[in-house]
């Protein structure tokens, strides 16, 4: 039987010997996510000696550690998350779906004698965050062939230290990690277990989730222009004010994302030139991100976001330019592996929610190349993450545990009907 209590054993072993007072420190490329990754492997050998299962593992090319039970058959059943943090992070981002995973193959190897039918694969993706570099989703993009070498190359941490020489601190050569794309062979479907990161599940008074995709996410850079000029000599009716028609985006963003049931927009950078008390804003740089799970309704948001640009613009005397800093496309979920999903929680806690993600996750690019993905959420108390308040109750905990193996034995049936 599945035994929830050792995985927060576990998470709760990991917690006090990788975080601080201040949170989780097991930011990727670093010497406390290398101990933690240390400390995983001890769990394995620990999980081999006490069932007899004959686990493979080994590092791939970016550095993602994967653990291979084989089966009757080639075809893999992967599950999964990522073992680094952000700086002062939460005891359960990421982790909790690589421990979840790791009960996951003892209690394989324990129900069909060391042989399950289809072989079972646990991933430690690399680099999830992004915390420390910049690059998120580092390792699964590698893994998914979406690796990018060049710019990588460059990106320097906040003490000037490369991407490139921090990899190969830890064994990996930068030039060489669109090999990873070898673990692709033989993969069938690819699970996730996952706290929530927002206030949803808890507002409904549900424990577990499961996730119809990640959403699409618009970032630009937006660069409104005016004059600078004297703020104790420049009559009002006389300004263009830069930050005014900025600042009249920032609020129109608030209707237009509220409009899509599901939709987020947020402007989290103001930067404001000349930036000083006495003087009229003559340029103002800001961002914006934009979010929904609906292509569709992404473009849509788009489209009313620079217009209403266009318009305070014009209003205020100014201009203004949009730069694109990044974007991915909606992904959704396997539509028979969100099935299974559901039959699994409602069998455990008696109902089920569907929900989007908003954040990414390395199961975003799995979803990308064709994998059978899904992914379950648990409850995140008082929506908190990438903070040390993050929680979750545990019994939520053990029961996202046991759900999540009552998915991964659907799965595995699942495989062996197609």
């Amino acid at each position: 039987m599945v035994d929830a209590e050792r995985v927060l054993a576990n998470l709760d072993e990991l917690r006090a010997l990788t975080a601080n007072e201040h949170g989780a420190q097991r930011v990727a490329w670093t010497p406390m996510w290398q101990r933690a990754r240390e400390w995983f492997q001890t769990r394995l050998a620990e999980l081999s000696a006490q069932t007899g299962a004959a686990l493979e593992d080994h590092y791939d090319a970016a550095g993602n550690h994967w653990v291979t039970l084989a089966g009757a058959s080639e075809r893999a059943l992967v599950v999964g998350s990522h073992l680094d943090s952000v700086p002062n992070g939460g005891w359960l981002d990421g982790c909790l779906g690589v421990l979840a995973g790791l009960e996951v193959l003892r209690h394989a190897a324990q129900v069909y004698g060391r042989r399950p039918p289809v072989t079972l694969k646990l991933v430690d993706w690399a680099d999830e965050e992004g915390a420390r570099f910049g690059r998120s989703l580092f390792g699964s993009a590698a893994f998914a062939g979406q690796a990018t070498i060049a710019a990588d190359r460059g990106r320097t941490d906040k003490d000037g230290v490369t991407l490139e020489a921090a990899l190969a601190a830890c064994g990996v050569a930068i030039g060489q990690i669109e090999q990873a794309t070898v673990e692709q062979r033989n993969l069938a479907a690819y699970l996730e277990l996952h706290i929530e990161q927002g206030p949803i599940l808890e507002r409904l008074g549900k424990p577990l989730a499961v996730v119809q995709g990640t959403k699409g996410v618009e970032r630009w850079a937006i660069t409104f222009r005016g004059q600078e000029a004297h703020s104790g000599s420049t009559p009002m009716e006389a300004r263009r004010d830069a930050l005014a028609a900025a600042a009249k985006l920032a609020l129109e963003i608030r209707p237009i994302a509220r409009s899509h049931p599901q939709a987020v927009a947020t402007m989290g950078s103001v930067k404001t030139f000349p930036g000083i008390v006495t003087a009229v804003v003559g340029r103002c740089e800001v961002t914006l991100d934009m979010r929904d799970l609906d292509a569709g309704v992404l473009a849509q948001m788009l489209r009313q976001a620079r217009a209403a640009s266009e318009r305070f613009a014009r209003q205020e005397g100014c201009t203004v330019d949009w730069a694109r800093i990044w974007s991915i496309e909606p992904i959704p979920f396997d539509p028979a592996l969100i099935a299974l999903c559901e039959e699994a929680i409602v069998e455990t806690v008696g109902s089920c929610v569907r929900l989007p993600s908003g954040p990414l996750h390395d199961a975003a690019e799995v979803a990308r190349l064709g994998i059978p993905t899904v992914m379950m959420f648990v409850q995140s108390l008082h929506g908190l993450s990438h903070n040390p308040a993050e929680d979750t109750r545990r019994e939520d905990l053990q029961q996202a545990v046991k759900a999540f193996a009552c998915l991964s034995e659907k799965t595995m049936e699942w495989m062996q009907r197609r």
